[in-house]
């Protein structure tokens, strides 16, 4: 009997392992919420709220290329599965913490960096994985079930951290968290994840992990078709990464915990809509005009978002906002998957990672100094700005992070018009043919 005959693989493994991270995105979900209220009630800085996010995102993004490396040398089943534990050990030091009551902000930006560190490993193996469990055809499907996940944590876990916080506190919410990462642990023991065919190469000829990361750079730049597309992904992540860590500190501008947490929870179900949409679906055969019209949805939702001091619209905006979300993501990854070899993807796309989203960590880091020093003291009452835009926006608290997006939504769609003039970008499906998959023997 074969290895594939006793444990379960293809797509019933790739199933397997979507439910086990699905559950394990929902735990995240839940603490990321409840530390993101724990700081802000702690300190009443956006400025510190933001640095949080700046941590994970720059540590992310410092890690990927060394893990894509190393995800391409590894097996990547063991590497998901010491992510996933890695991940969960981190929730429990800010469980230990909290319970001895020596939990400070500082103690969360390690832990977190810790964390980050563990992702990057995750995502270029998972990625690479699903590419060798789902039959071609299926990968935009698959793509669209992996966004499920994360839209079922924003639909469910902002008001059930809400809810949870008010009512029992942090250490609740962390256990939980610590407990959704053990079933994603235990799923990945389940199942059989096939390894591609690697050209075999002498010791002496082994590159070294820098020349591993440039080769994946390399890949990238040669085709300028997938270089500009990620400059495009590079742009549109500036641009949110602006006003992604001020969402939660304006929503409680406006309402408490738990209204917030339920406001949350209709970007899910926004994010829920589009990933079913997308696994029914599938995407459309140039999977570019998918990513440029859900960008130019989300530009004009932004700036609706930023129109009136109001959680009921910021809710209605967000949720329409999520719609394009798992379409942009879904539709961009299987594009990737279909172009680059499968040997190779762990790099690929570690550096793809890199690229796409080194501009959000530093948008995050600009994001609270500019509504703090600048936007909001122009959109006081007696602002700069008040006699203008806070004409249309209101003035006060929290609407310098209101124009905020509203300058972020017009960003995206400049970026848009860019990208659609650009011929090469428009053409990258058909400038680079697809790839075979190759299977090594079990």
């Amino acid at each position: 009997m074969t290895n594939g005959q006793r444990t379960p693989t293809g797509m019933r493994a790739f199933t397997i392992i979507w439910f086990g991270q699905l559950v394990s995105t929902l735990g995240s979900g839940l603490t990321g919420f409840a530390l993101g209220v724990w700081i802000y009630e702690q300190t009443s800085s956006v400025m510190l709220f933001a640095i949080n996010n700046f941590i994970y995102m720059g540590t992310t993004m410092l890690v990927s290329p060394f893990a894509g490396a190393l995800v391409d040398r590894w097996n990547r089943r063991l590497v998901m599965i010491l992510s996933d534990a890695g991940a969960g050990l981190t929730t429990l030091a800010v469980w230990l913490l909290l319970l001895s009551d020596n939990l400070q902000i500082w103690h969360i930006f390690v832990i977190g960096a810790l964390n980050a560190a563990f992702t990057a490993f995750q995502f270029p193996a998972h990625s690479a994985a699903t590419t060798m469990l789902v039959p071609r055809e299926h990968l935009g499907r698959a793509g669209g079930m992996v966004q499920i996940g994360q839209a079922i944590s924003s639909l469910a876990a902002p008001a059930a951290a809400g809810a949870l916080y008010v009512s029992f506190g942090l250490q609740s919410i962390l256990l939980i968290d610590f407990a959704t990462f053990l079933v994603a642990v235990s799923t990945l023991m389940l199942v059989h994840i096939p390894e591609p065919v690697r050209a075999p190469v002498a010791k002496e000829d082994k590159p070294s992990i820098w020349q591993e990361i440039n080769f994946g750079w390399r890949y990238i730049a040669d085709r300028k078709g997938l270089l500009y597309w990620m400059i495009y992904i590079a742009a549109i992540n500036f641009a949110f990464g602006l006003t992604n860590p001020l969402l939660t500190p304006l929503m409680l501008e406006l309402g408490d915990a738990q209204q917030v947490g339920l406001t949350f929870s209709a970007f899910g179900l926004g994010m829920l809509i589009g990933t079913l949409v997308m696994s029914i679906w599938g995407g459309p055969k140039r999977r570019f005009y998918a990513v440029l019209g859900g960008a130019v949805w989300s530009g004009l939702t932004a700036i609706a978002m930023g129109a009136q001091p109001s959680l009921l619209l910021i809710g209605i905006t967000g949720f329409l906002m999520m719609i394009a979300l798992p379409i942009i993501n879904a539709n961009s990854r299987a594009m990737w998957q279909v172009k680059v070899p499968a040997d190779v993807q762990g790099r690929v796309f570690s550096v793809r990672r890199v690229i796409g989203q080194f501009t959000a960590p530093i948008a995050a880091l600009l994001g609270g100094p500019l509504v703090e020093k600048l936007l909001q003291p122009w959109m006081e009452p007696d602002g700069m700005l008040a006699g203008s835009v806070g004409q249309i926006i209101g003035t006060g608290p929290g609407r310098g992070t209101a124009l905020a997006f509203v300058l972020v939504g017009v960003l995206i769609l400049i970026f848009s018009a860019i990208a659609g003039l650009n011929t090469t970008l428009r053409n990258t499906e058909i400038d680079i043919p697809d790839v075979e998959i190759a299977v090594a023997a079990d």
